[in-house]
């Protein structure tokens, strides 16, 4: 059995390697999901460690909530890699290329104009996603989220901010990839090296022009009237020499009064528009100073440094494999490509097939760092006396958001990016919550 596996070409191994691999990565993490629905299920009574910072109706809520969270992660999960197998298996990515060659073809240009074939076949690959994600996306939203009170906004406000965001996402991901596609083609033997630079170039002016000019489409930005809580921000700014220039209050999110510009922002839900069912508590002022500690401690202690430094490492290291293995033929014919060999399918291959089980470890490593990182700026926000505010406005957070405080160890320890609530609680100290 050995030796017959062996004995098949190369480009089949590499085929099934890829496929064997993509389900051995399901299959955890459909094992993972088990134990966290089991914590679910049998978690019916709040711990006696939570009986201070969280009521039975709350916890009941929390839990049947993240239960159907669940449930549904299962079935969206199992569709979508039974749809990337069949794709796999019945040449559904040469096909595609195919159908954009013939489109491409119709409106005059031949099979020279790869970036033009490129660029039809991204927006139809785009669109198939787009399409067959719509139907979980809607369940998601009009049924799992309806239901425990996270959304009240209308099918068709609905439906016009699905079509924005592909609009939005066309406009960037077309252009990006086609200047990328021809930096490649043009670089000779150091593309690799442009290709990289580019990419830096893309990513600082998205990161710069995001909050002004991309976030607004999707999010209404006031800004914070003056007052109190404006000049207490400016000055907890002030304190660290944060450079401060605009702060703004963002429509739906998680702090009562949550100004966005000041700092990176715990994360909040651009899906709910309207005003949800649940009556949530939000923070007060000294607990959304709290907040912004913590996040202030990400900028202060270099995190977002870190990471962009980690992320352009890796995307540097990524290149210089693709240069590699971009000539590899059998790569191709793995995949259905047995005469051309079009950059932007190398690309598909390489990044997101050949580079798979890097890309789970790494994502394991940085979700532990991110742990790390997290501790750090709670423990920041503590030494600007902020303690006792972020410790209630953490349960705050938790309770308006119906997260669940009990996770299995290895469910938290392969997923959380951030600390389980009890443990970044017990890092705090042992406050008297009031």
């Amino acid at each position: 059995m050995v030796e017959s596996i062996f004995d098949l070409p190369v480009e089949k191994l590499i085929f099934y390697a890829v496929l064997g691999f993509s389900w051995t990565v399901y299959l955890w993490e459909a094992y993972l999901s088990y134990r966290q629905r089991s914590i679910y299920r049998s978690t019916t009574h709040v711990p006696q460690e939570l009986g201070k910072i969280m009521d039975s109706e709350t916890f009941e809520k929390s839990r049947l909530y993240q239960l159907d969270k669940s449930n549904f992660s299962f079935w969206s999960g199992l569709y979508s890699e039974t749809e990337g197998t069949l794709i796999l298996l019945l040449g559904g990515i040469p096909l595609m290329w195919e159908l954009a060659g013939s489109v491409t073809a119709r409106i005059g240009f031949g099979s020279e104009y790869e970036i033009t074939q490129s660029l039809v076949f991204l927006t139809l690959a785009t669109l198939f996603s787009a399409f067959t994600g719509l139907p979980w996306s809607v369940y998601n939203t009009f049924v799992i989220e309806e239901k425990h009170g996270f959304n009240q906004q209308t099918l068709g406000f609905f439906l016009k901010d699905a079509v924005k965001k592909f609009i939005v996402t066309q406009c960037i991901l077309l252009p990006v990839t086609s200047l990328l596609l021809y930096i490649i083609k043009i670089g000779g033997d150091y593309f690799f090296i442009y290709a990289w630079l580019f990419t830096l170039a893309v990513s600082l002016v998205l990161v710069t022009i995001y909050a002004d000019y991309i976030a607004p489409l999707f999010d209404k930005f006031t800004p914070l009237p003056e007052g109190e809580l404006k000049t207490d921000i400016e000055d907890m700014a002030k304190s660290i020499s944060f450079p401060l220039t605009k702060v703004y209050v963002v429509e739906g999110s998680k702090l009562r009064r949550a100004p966005a510009r000041a700092a990176e922002r715990e994360d909040t839900s651009s899906e709910s528009k309207a005003k949800p069912k649940n009556k949530k508590q939000g923070c007060n002022n000294s607990e959304i100073l709290a907040v912004l500690g913590h996040e202030l401690g990400h900028w202060k202690l270099g995190h977002t440094v870190k990471n962009i430094v980690i992320s352009q490492m890796n995307s540097f290291l990524c290149f210089s494999l693709f240069a590699v293995l971009i000539g590899r033929k059998e790569l191709f014919v793995a995949f259905g490509f047995n005469v051309s060999q079009p950059t932007l399918i190398g690309l598909m291959i390489i990044f997101q097939f050949i580079f798979s089980p890097y890309n789970e470890l790494l994502s394991f490593c940085l979700t532990v760092l991110s742990r790390r990182f997290e501790f750090q700026a709670d423990a920041f926000a503590r030494g600007m006396g902020k303690a006792s505010e972020l410790y209630s406005a953490l349960i705050k957070l938790n309770k308006d958001n119906l997260g669940f405080p009990v996770a299995d160890w290895l469910f938290s320890m392969w997923h959380y990016s951030h600390p389980p609530l009890l443990e970044r609680l017990r890092a705090l100290g042992s406050i008297k919550q009031d």
